[in-house]
């Protein structure tokens, strides 16, 4: 998420639910007395509250990706696993100074976010850069999937950027191919508009379970649809259920991505470290924090603070993804890591 990245305009997100389980009445949720979110922090360690967030064991967090570098020196935005390959995917925006093959002139940074200008890395495990593409026109990253398909792999990103934002306002679907320059108005784009008139819509993929995740706001809120995926791939796309679910976070707190795995939507929010005088200092441990949402009832499943990598120098969330590797469900957090010319990604994964 870019430095300047405006935070939420409500502190409530809301889950509108699209074909998720039909019958589900409208609710909302707040938390229970005493973690409102003006109140100071209880805190996730006080207490030995059990630290489960949905499914996962917010205790279990190891490093399962050293800092790595990017083939654009800019700062991850999200990530996203090929479990078949072996891989790692990854979207930044654009660096500024790069003229790629069909322009005319090298471009600004703040230009290319306006624009939706987007490169995806793809990674080994180890971390080795084995191919990238870009992509114009797109979007931000927030939050994407890749799809193995045969020997192809098919992105999940965003579509159709606004020009006013430089954010999504469709889900994409097209071909990895390594070192090409692809438009979001090319042809082999094919893009889904299931919720008209959103805005920062971005896809998630539950492949084991067979669905569609779609962040994206309205009414200045950050809200969620879930369709199957055989149905969304068809254009079938109409709502059967709404479900509606409050996660109370602090105002300061950017969204920095989401998954689907299971019963629950997994929500990820923080900020990078301040220096000693601001909000989120080292020595704080961070605000980066996981949240659940069980789609089956509308009902929060807890929020936890992440704590794992605390001594990093820059610590700014970016993105999660869950991942089958070895056979066991792992769900995955990035933070971008900075060197001394370029922004890096690290990953950790937490057990079911």
């Amino acid at each position: 998420m870019a430095d300047n990245q405006t935070p939420f305009s409500r502190r409530t997100l809301l889950f509108a639910g699209g074909a998720v389980a039909a019958g589900i009445t409208a609710s909302s949720l707040a938390w229970p007395r005493g973690h409102e979110p003006d109140e100071p922090d209880v805190t996730d360690e006080q207490n030995d509250l059990p630290r489960i967030v949905g499914e996962f064991d917010m205790r279990s967090g190891t490093e399962i990706l050293a800092p790595a570098r990017l083939f654009n020196t800019t700062g991850p935005q999200s990530f996203a696993f090929d479990d078949v390959n072996g891989l790692v995917y990854t979207l930044q925006t654009l660096q500024a100074g790069i003229r790629l093959s069909d322009e005319d002139e090298p471009l600004a940074a703040a230009d290319r976010k306006d624009a939706g200008d987007m490169c995806l890395t793809r990674l080994t495990a180890a971390g080795k850069v084995t191919g990238h593409m870009y992509l114009r026109g797109f979007g931000h990253g927030i939050s994407f999937a890749v799809e193995p398909v045969g020997k192809r792999t098919h992105l999940w990103v965003e579509g159709k950027a606004d020009p006013k934002t430089g954010y999504g306002r469709s889900v994409a679907r097209t071909p990895f191919k390594d070192g090409a320059i692809l438009d979001s108005s090319d042809s082999s784009v094919t893009h889904f508009d299931p919720l008209p008139g959103a805005s920062d819509v971005s896809p998630s993929l539950d492949l084991a379970g067979g669905r569609v995740l779609v962040s994206h706001e309205r009414g200045g809120e950050r809200r969620f649809a879930v369709y199957q995926m055989e149905d969304f791939l068809a254009g079938r796309t109409e709502s059967a259920a709404f479900v509606k679910a409050g996660v109370q976070v602090r105002e300061e707190e950017w969204f920095q991505g989401c998954a689907l795995h299971g019963n629950f939507i997994y929500i990820l929010t923080g900020n990078p470290y301040t220096d000693r005088k601001g909000k989120n200092p080292r020595k704080s441990g961070g605000n980066t924090y996981l949240s659940a949402i069980d789609v089956t009832t509308g009902k929060a499943q807890g929020r936890q603070r992440v704590t794992v990598a605390p001594d990093l120098a820059y610590r700014e969330p970016e993105g999660m993804a869950v991942t089958l590797a070895g056979g066991r469900v792992g769900l995955c957090i990035g933070f971008s890591v900075k060197t001394e010319d370029r922004r890096e990604l690290t990953l950790y994964r937490f057990t079911a």
